[in-house]
């Protein structure tokens, strides 16, 4: 072992996060799900979503029984909603191909849609103690730093990385070390404030006590575009009309409401009026709803999915944060 995987494996068993959830009762389901949580979210987001999830689908095979919408409405509110819809679809292949069981074997892992090359290889890491590199953007900061490396493309980036990472992942220890590493990104080795000073690798880190320079602030912030929708929301007194949204730009697969504009409000309704800017990652919405109590349900002369949903089972569908705050209060 290296003596910078020495640092950090013993840095990670004094100090690393050992509290976290998916890091008791270890399981290779459990750190799959985990680590798909984790692409894109921090940490603190996650942990809630995690034990509800657990709580629900507690190994492979409960999980393995559920339908997409019932994956989608254990992920509600947790975003990048293309990541559960791949563990729905990685459930078919693990099904059909792998005999009801997660694959032992980082090729096989790799093959599962969702799981990447990082994904795998943590999974084989912590699950299976098996060193395999990583490098999602926690391990990416900590090893760009230690080696100040030097690039002219993306690409090339990755790549310089990829081999550094496998240079130094150790195969004894690599679940302390993989966890810990980890770890480091998300707390001293932070993006804006790196805490040099408690960092078990700064003594020989090329850019270790230097400043950061932040190029966020210095580049004009992109404005992301704004998406207008025009929603209408007709309810009774016990169920909602809700349409399963199929185009990906958004909120894929969730129940949101009927498009006003493809629909029109029957009769003479009076109406509340609700306005709601939500931002995405990539995007901004800017709704108006207009919600309306009728006295019976009828059907709709469109192709849209839709439904009537009960009131009191909406927390059964997957649905957007904003939208079931709204039918919430119907």
């Amino acid at each position: 072992m290296s003596s910078f995987s020495n640092r950090i494996v013993n840095w990670y068993k004094s100090n690393g996060r050992h509290d976290l959830p998916w890091r008791k009762n270890i399981s290779p389901y459990s750190i799959w799900i985990s680590e798909i949580m984790l692409q894109q979210t921090q940490v603190k987001t996650v942990v809630p979503y995690f034990n509800k999830f657990i709580k629900k689908y507690p190994n492979l095979d409960a999980l393995l029984k559920a339908s997409e919408d019932e994956i989608l409405a254990q992920w509600s509110g947790l975003g990048f909603y293309r990541r559960a819809k791949n563990i729905y679809k990685a459930c078919r292949v693990i099904s059909e191909d792998f005999n009801n069981k997660l694959p032992i074997n980082i090729n096989d892992l790799e093959s599962l849609p969702g799981i990447g090359r990082s994904t795998a290889g943590a999974i084989m890491s912590i699950a299976f103690n098996k060193g395999h590199p990583i490098l999602d953007a926690n391990v990416k900061r900590v090893l760009g730093r230690y080696k100040k490396i030097s690039f002219k493309t993306e690409n090339e980036k990755q790549k310089k990385l990829w081999l550094i990472s496998e240079k130094l992942t150790p195969n004894k220890e690599s679940f302390e070390y993989t966890q810990g590493i980890m770890d480091l990104g998300a707390t001293h080795c932070s993006k804006s404030r790196p805490r040099c000073d408690l960092c078990p690798v700064s003594n020989d880190c090329d850019s270790a006590f230097k400043e950061v320079s932040n190029k966020v602030s210095l580049r004009k912030a992109i404005q992301k575009p704004t998406v207008k929708l025009n929603f209408i929301l007709p309810h009774t007194k016990n169920e909602i009309l809700m349409h399963k949204k199929q185009a990906s730009e958004y909120w894929e697969s969730l129940w949101i409401p009927i498009d006003g504009n493809e629909v029109k409000i029957k009769g003479d309704q009076k109406y509340i009026k609700i306005d709601i800017n939500h931002p995405l990652s990539h995007l901004n919405l800017d709704m108006k709803i207009r919600a309306f109590e009728i006295d019976k349900k009828y059907d709709l002369e469109s192709n849209l999915e839709y439904k009537w949903i009960k009131k009191s089972k909406v927390h059964e569908y997957a649905m957007p944060t904003p939208i079931k705050k709204v039918v919430s209060t119907l």
